[in-house]
């Protein structure tokens, strides 16, 4: 849980993608330039295609500023919500892009095998490529630090792909070295190994984006912390059914359900609720927009008995995660509780075999049972 850290303030945290940004531009412009003079005076196809990725991730990171501007804008009536989720799609048009360069790169390389130039590499266009891999390492450190501390998924892969860059210009420089020394020239697979890893990169970010798109399973140690918080509240017995929807970076809303006594009065849940709400958000940045209770039988110890028994029932079954939100109605003979059911399990099944199996065990009870989403830890 120590990872979990609180959001930058929006504004603060919109300066510092913005301005690693514009060092990110500048520094793989300059890169860009140096190294397409270089690759024309030398002849070199893998110094171009090096040049090219550099011009990507230029581009890359002027679309990373586009889609932080655009994801800042203030809610409004149509979109009240926000518009983080904008980062989103900023983040798969540059993975489009880096795809793009990548399989345009490895046709060009391709061409170079079948039909092969000698390059021809000056002392100076190996000063340039040694100070380009500096360069990149310097700026991938940077840009995935800070990434890390604004709690940005894109500068962080940006800087990540800047390390990586610079692990491919080093196989370039070794490349150039040989050529310059022995007279044999590798550049051209060397430009399909740098496509190859190009491609992957494009692949990799697509996919990663998509699954932001697409909604995926909140955090383990996040998930823990907001139900450690909750359950340490007085009259909090437990916390369940956590549920987070992500509206862009640092933009988490989500609902939860809190076992308490079947004793406390309208007035002291609308307390507890109001205090949950506001001690989650103080120390994770997530509001919650819904509070479902849960009550529990107090007073009596034949209901915490019957509750044992079922839960034992209950869990006997594999496709069973959990059981929580039990409560026992003695004078309507009813009882009622949730089960987590798990994904690989027909959820209709799953209810019918632990309603007969609950109902055959006390026949004298009415068995109500709501079958829960696995969707938290």
């Amino acid at each position: 849980m120590d990872n979990v850290k609180t959001p930058v303030a929006p504004l603060e945290r919109d300066k510092v993608i913005v301005r690693t940004s514009v060092i990110g531009v500048l520094t793989n412009v300059a890169l860009a330039g140096f190294k397409a003079a270089v690759g024309l005076l030398a002849n070199s196809i893998a110094v171009l295609l090096d040049a090219v990725n550099n011009f990507s991730d230029a581009l890359s990171s002027v679309i990373t500023i586009i889609g932080a501007k655009l994801a800042g804008k203030a809610p409004t009536k149509k979109h009240p919500l926000g518009y983080g989720r904008i980062e989103y799609l900023s983040a798969l048009i540059v993975s489009a892009i880096v795809l793009y360069a990548g399989v345009t790169s490895l046709v060009e390389s391709i061409k170079k095998i079948i039909s092969p130039e000698e390059a021809d590499y000056s002392t100076l266009s190996l000063i340039i490529i040694s100070v380009a891999v500096v360069v990149k390492l310097i700026l991938g450190l940077y840009v995935r630090r800070r990434g890390k501390a604004v709690g940005s998924g894109a500068l962080v892969a940006s800087g990540s792909d800047a390390l990586f860059d610079a692990i491919l210009s080093t196989s370039v420089l070794a490349c150039a070295l040989v050529a310059r020394f022995t007279g044999r020239s590798f550049e051209a697979y060397v430009g399909v190994l740098i496509s190859c890893f190009i491609i992957r990169a494009g692949v990799g970010m697509m996919a990663e984006t998509v699954a932001d798109v697409l909604g995926q399973r909140t955090d383990a140690d996040t998930a823990k912390k907001v139900k450690s918080i909750l359950s340490s509240l007085p009259g909090v017995r437990g916390a369940y059914d956590l549920v987070l929807n992500n509206y862009g970076p640092n933009k988490d809303y989500g609902s939860v359900h809190l076992e308490v006594p079947d004793t406390m009065t309208a007035e002291e849940i609308d307390r507890l609720t109001r205090q949950a709400e506001a001690a989650v958000f103080s120390e994770t940045g997530i509001i919650l927009t819904g509070i479902g209770i849960y009550s529990y039988n107090t007073g009596n110890d034949e209901a915490a008995a019957l509750r044992d028994k079922v839960k034992e029932i209950v869990l006997s079954h594999p496709f069973v995660l959990q059981m929580h939100g039990f409560y026992a109605d003695e004078e309507s003979k009813t009882m009622r509780f949730d089960a987590v059911i798990g994904f690989d399990t027909d959820r209709a099944e799953a209810l019918s075999t632990l309603t007969k199996a609950v109902s055959d065990a006390f026949p004298d009870y009415t068995v109500l049972i709501t079958p829960d989403v696995d969707v938290s830890d």
